[in-house]
């Protein structure tokens, strides 16, 4: 397996509130983890809680005792959610903030991964395809049939998010599973990215690198050449090459 991971603050903010993590090193149950989270809030208050919500994801997985790769997981997304709620109710200056999470781990020829938010998992292979669901305003309008997909693109209300971490007491998690197979390349990313960068042009990015190194620098560049107008935070896998790179 050989992974990748790179944030950038972006053209327009002058802070950076997406947080990446990786480890291919065993947390409890799961073999490897995967996280991108896009914190929301004032200043300071975005950014803690992005973190903190990995930092939770890694201590409940670390210490559970749970097998069951579901179950360890949403409960660990969960206990970040209170946690986050209880932080911030104690400190003014955090009052408000969230994030949004997605999640991923990698157990032999299956991907298990979950999400809340806005926050992206795509499959690259022959094309491109999302594999997690918005928890977006205009997404729901697509659901409902009051817009178009390619309306919701464009649309003035698209950073709405419907769902996010610290926002509700008893936040719904969405929990998926994927066979994987040769050849496939994992891309988990911000809104900094996908909002900046048609799926095409991911596809032809990472396919048109040389490593996913390489890749992940160009799609981070190509979001800012494209306006850049908020954090970029995105970790791309390969399931079955045979190095690790971090960074």
């Amino acid at each position: 397996m050989k992974t990748f991971s790179i944030t950038d603050v972006g053209m327009v903010r002058q802070v950076n509130q997406d947080y990446v993590y990786t480890t291919n090193h065993p947390l409890g149950p799961l073999p490897n983890l995967f996280v991108v989270a896009d914190g929301m809030g004032g200043h300071q208050a975005g950014d803690y809680a992005s973190k903190y919500t990995v930092e939770v994801l890694k201590r409940e997985l670390k210490q559970s005792r749970e097998q069951d790769v579901e179950k360890a997981l949403i409960h660990a997304i969960k206990t970040a959610n209170r946690e986050i709620i209880k932080v911030a109710s104690k400190d003014s200056h955090l009052k408000g903030m969230g994030t949004t999470v997605v999640a991923a781990t990698m157990v032999n020829q299956m991907m298990y991964f979950a999400n809340v938010g806005d926050s992206r998992l795509y499959l690259i292979n022959q094309g491109i395809m999302q594999l997690t669901k918005d928890h977006s305003l205009v997404e729901e309008m697509v659901r409902l049939g009051g817009i178009k997909p390619e309306e919701a693109k464009h649309h003035p209300d698209k950073n709405i998010i419907t769902r996010a971490i610290g926002a509700k007491e008893n936040v719904e998690v969405d929990f998926y599973e994927h066979r994987l197979k040769k050849g496939d390349i994992i891309l988990m990313c911000t809104d900094g990215l996908s909002n900046m960068v048609e799926d095409d042009e991911l596809f032809h990015i990472v396919q048109g690198g040389r490593d996913i190194v390489e890749a992940a620098e160009s799609l981070v560049e190509a979001a800012k050449e494209n306006g850049g107008t908020d954090n970029i935070g995105l970790v791309l896998t390969e399931p079955f090459a045979d190095e690790v790179s971090e960074c």
